[in-house]
């Protein structure tokens, strides 16, 4: 069996939040890891930031939506591993989001990450075995307004990857999903420009709302690290789950959401956002 230091591990969107905490954390423990980037700046910025961990990450230049690139990249690294970080949020009701929109969301977190599973599935089948890690969202398991297209690409990479972890289970292949509570990634970086994008929208009361919900939340989100640590623990575990929930927001949120009724559940989230 290889060790860790001969199994690759390709990490998307490596540049800040989970993905270079991942990068960097799944070099602490023994792997070679790869971390996809979109600029020669940014991986220069990985690199350094490895360095400082006292640790090397190697990075390849990804656009995740280009189909050709990815399948020349899986085919330069032949992964054991692959963490489908790459994504972004963005506010939207699903009125003032436009086809084109939703279309850029589906094909970077949900077309994309499955993309790069297929591509590399023969290399891992070849070694005997690998892994593929997404990352999803408590947004996977849940809905709020405002950001519904995020929250569809999320539901929908959860079941693209049951039906895979079925599929390739008896190839040795491990299939997880990470669903993170809020933690302070550049995700939310966007929000003031997307509330200023939308002035003047019939949802406007409830997009300022939103935003000052999460200003006040920021404080209490989780650090990257940590989400890094579980999606560790699922490329290193013998018997990973298939499920990690990641963050105590996550966990009340999924634990108390079958109790509520969804009529309830509807009026308090209309009330909470102005709707």
């Amino acid at each position: 069996m290889a060790g860790r230091h001969e199994r690759t591990v390709l990490t998307t969107g490596a540049n800040s939040g989970f993905g270079l905490a991942t990068a960097v954390h799944l070099a602490r423990l023994g792997f070679r890891s790869v971390g996809s980037v979109r600029s020669e700046k940014k991986a220069t910025e990985v690199a350094e930031t490895a360095a400082r961990a006292g640790v090397a990450v190697d990075t390849v230049l990804l656009d995740v939506t280009d189909a050709e690139s990815c399948a020349a990249v899986m085919e330069d690294l032949r992964p054991w591993g692959v963490v489908n970080n790459a994504g972004y949020s963005g506010m939207g009701a699903i009125e003032d989001t436009t086809d084109e929109e939703a279309r850029r969301q589906l094909e970077t977190m949900v077309i994309a990450p499955m993309r790069l599973a297929r591509l590399a599935l023969p290399h891992m089948r070849a070694e005997g075995g690998g892994r593929v890690v997404n990352i999803s969202s408590i947004y996977g398991l849940t809905t709020t307004p405002f950001s519904g297209w995020y929250q569809a690409c999320k539901h929908a990479l959860e079941a693209a990857s049951d039906a895979l972890r079925l599929e390739v289970a008896r190839d040795g292949v491990k299939v997880v999903l990470i669903e993170p509570g809020g933690f302070k990634t550049g995700i939310w970086n966007d929000l003031e420009e997307d509330v200023a994008r939308l002035a003047g929208s019939n949802y406007e009361v409830g997009y300022q709302r939103t935003r000052t919900l999460l200003k006040a939340y920021s404080g209490f989100m989780g650090e990257p690290e940590d989400a890094a640590k579980a999606i560790g623990k699922a490329l290193t575990a013998r018997s990973p789950r298939a499920r990690y929930l990641v963050g105590p927001d996550a966990l009340a949120i999924a634990v108390t959401q079958p109790l509520i009724p969804t009529r309830i559940r509807d009026r308090i989230t209309r009330l909470v956002t102005g709707l």
